[in-house]
Order: structure tokens, then sequence, then C-alpha cells
């Protein structure tokens, strides 16, 4: 093992070379990142929450490990819907910009905070980040890091823990699937969706409805049982199939589909809202989509959920790891998920990879719901010349990115996640 250890330790340390000798060649203020000098890394960073524009890459000082974190140099981060809301400012308290967005990652331990234990630097690994994960290098409390399996690669392991575990919370955590059980799926093409239909593959004789873009039906035809086009009427296709409806319903919609899916539950039957993504229609926030999906929400009847022995719930993984400390619980789900993937039961679906300055392209494909399966910021790929465009200072336009009044009641609210 400690000759293991300093083998990777010896790698790490190339890389760190390797990543240097880069910034310098490109002109980059940090020069070398060796250990001692000056550090700067790149990161993408969010000036004000709003359009694509407000999106740049930029040179932040390097964070240092404090005691209890693992510092790790980011090799790929995974893409999701929330972090779209969150370039809009479309969610309850969001935190103050500027800001480096993203919640998850992979890469290689690069040093440790005073107090870690069970890691060595070297150790391949993914992580949950409280922000900051877009970004070449991470620092984030060792309960909140996990170890990569072999044969799972950096892209795969960043499109892990985000998808994996919500959809195994919302399954076993939540709603208790068991054998013979029905589940409704919205976006099932996406991360989330993907992650939930291979899951309940692991349940006997577990009937998977889905609901996607016809586009992505010949991709994703054999993950689910019955897979109907979003813009349908999936509700009485779902009757004619099953009369009495469904055990289970993941609702990432929210709008109108809340009270669609709470008429779809039979007896004893679970309702999960983990997203809303219905109230994104536009690349900035839309105080008019936001009013009609609420005004959408059937409003709901503690009498009458009594009267059909029905089940509503939310879940909000992030929440969960960073506002309600559940670490520990989400460590016991992630070992559960690792079993599983080592036993090829599971394997995460990588749609498409992309370089941190083409980070908005890659954010206009998920607001497209073009992905199937996770979309990965590669820290290592270089952009197509197409994408490059974006200098690290100025918008999309070419000018210097301005503060609007608007911005600035934004930067006086509290924290999204503390």
């Amino acid at each position: 093992m400690a000759k293991e250890g300093a083998q990777r330790a010896e790698e790490t340390e190339q890389m760190i070379e390797k990543e240097g000798g880069r910034e310098a060649a490109e002109g980059g203020a940090g020069g070398s990142l060796r250990a001692g000098d000056a550090k700067e890394m790149r990161a993408v960073v969010l000036s004000a929450f709003g359009g694509l524009n407000k999106l740049r890459v930029s040179k932040k000082a390097m964070p240092e490990p404090q005691e209890g974190e693992l510092k790790i140099r980011v090799k790929a981060c995974g893409l999701n819907f929330i972090d779209l809301m969150v370039r809009q400012g479309n969610i309850d308290n969001p935190p103050k910009t500027p800001l480096v967005p993203g919640f998850e990652c992979s890469g290689i331990v690069e040093a440790l905070g005073d107090s870690v234990k069970g890691f060595e630097i070297g150790d391949r690994v993914m992580a949950f980040v409280n922000y900051n994960a877009w970004a070449e290098v991470v620092c984030t409390p060792v309960e909140f890091v996990y170890k990569i399996p072999d044969d799972m690669n950096f892209s795969e392991a960043a499109a892990f823990p985000m998808n994996f575990v919500t959809a195994y919370m919302m399954l076993f955590e939540v709603a208790n699937l068991r054998e013979g059980m029905s589940v409704l799926v919205h976006s099932a093409g996406g991360g989330v969706g993907q992650a939930v239909a291979q899951l309940c593959s692991t349940i006997p004789n577990v009937t998977v409805f889905g609901t996607a873009s016809s586009f992505k039906h010949e991709a994703i035809k054999n993950a689910v049982t019955h897979l109907f086009d979003r813009n349908a009427d999936y509700v009485q296709e779902v009757k004619r199939i099953s009369t009495d409806g469904v055990d289970i319903v993941l609702d990432c919609l929210c709008g109108e589909n809340t009270g669609k899916g709470l008429s779809l539950l039979k007896p004893l039957g679970t309702y999960i809202l983990y997203g809303s993504s219905n109230m994104v229609t536009g690349e900035t926030k839309s105080f008019f989509s936001f009013a009609k999906s609420w005004w959408q929400v059937e409003k709901v009847n503690p009498i009458k959920l009594y009267e059909e022995n029905k089940v509503i719930a939310g879940f909000s993984l992030l929440n969960l790891l960073f506002k309600q400390n559940r670490g520990g619980l989400i460590k016991s789900v992630m070992d559960k998920l690792l079993n599983l993937y080592n036993s090829k039961k599971i394997k995460p679906v990588v749609d498409s990879l992309w370089a941190l300055e083409e980070v908005k392209e890659a954010m206009q494909r998920i607001h497209d719901r073009g992905n199937i399966g996770k979309l990965i910021l590669d820290v290592e790929k270089a952009p197509t010349p197409l994408m490059a465009n974006d200098s690290t200072e100025t918008s999309e336009a070419g000018e210097e990115e301005e503060d609007h009044e608007g911005d600035n009641e934004n930067k006086e609210r509290m924290p999204f996640i503390q």
C-alpha cells in the first residue's frame, strides 16, 4: 500500500507540473502550479444572475484545504439542471454573485487537511461540493468524498453522485420500492431518469413508465417498460395499461404535472417532487413562467390525501447534504450504489464532454432538453475553435460584464445552501 501510495503521489506531482507548464505557456498569471508558488486556477465564474452571457472562464486563487477537507485536482464536473436554475437565480435564497457554480466533480487527491483519514494523496475520488465544483481545483469536507472504483473513468465518476444518489433515495428511502411495483418517471432520458430506470431493473417485476421527447425514444426505449412522448396525454396512456395507476410518481417538472401525478397514484402510492424544470422556459428568469407554473399546481387537500391513502413528498439532495447534515446517510447510500456498480448492475450514462470554455453551449443543451444522460465538463478538454471565442473576461457580445440594478438586490440575499 505504501509503495502504491508513493507511486500515486509521484503521478499527481507530474500532473501538477504538466498543468503548471500549460498555464505558463498560455501566459497565465499563475505560471507554474508547483507547491510554494503563487497559485491560480481556471474556473467558471457566474458574474451575476441571468443569461448565458453571465458565465465566463476566469483565473481565481487556488483554494487550500482546511481541517477535515480534501484538496482535489479536478478532472471532470457534472452539469445538472439545478445549475441552470442557479444561473438564472431561479432558486430560493440564491447565493451572492460572483460565484463558481457546480455541485459534483471527480479528480485526484492533491492534499489533505488536518485530521483527514481514509484517503491518500493520489487517490482517485468523486465528491459533492457546496458550489465551486467547476474549477481546476476544489476543496471539500472528507465526508462528501468517495473513492472511485478501478474500472470507472473520471467522466463516469462525475456523472455518478447526484443522479444515482437522488434516484436511490427517492425509490428506496422515500417510496420504499419493492418487487412488483410500478413507477412513473418524467424526463426519462435525463441523468436522473436513466439512473431511476437502472435501479428499478435491480428489483424483480418493476414496471417503469417514462416520458421523454420523441427524438430520444429510440435511444432509451430499452431502459423503460413503457415510453410516452412528453407532450402527449400520458395520464390516459398509463391508465390504459394500468387501470389502477402507479405506485410511485417521480416529478421533476412541477406545474400541471403535480395534479396529474397525484391522480395516477394507487392507494398507498407515493408522489415525489424533486424539481421544477417547467419554471424554466427562457434563457433568463421569467416571473410569468414562475407564476404560471405555480398557478397550475393543484392545491393539495390533506383530507383528500387521508381519504385516498396517498403520500406526497419532496426531495432535495443538496439540502439534505449541506443544510440538514445527512452526510452519513448519503455515505451509506453511496456504498450501496458502488456495490451495485461493481456488480455491473448500474452504470452512469454520459451524454457528452465539454471544455470549461464551452459551458454556455453545454448549458444550452440542457435547457433544450437535448441530452440523453449526463453532460460533463472535462477540465482537460480543449475547446473547439468556434466555441473558444469567449475571452476569460468578456461576455458573449465581447463587452465587459456589467452589474445591473436588479443584480445588486440578489447580492444581499442569504446563500441558497449554507
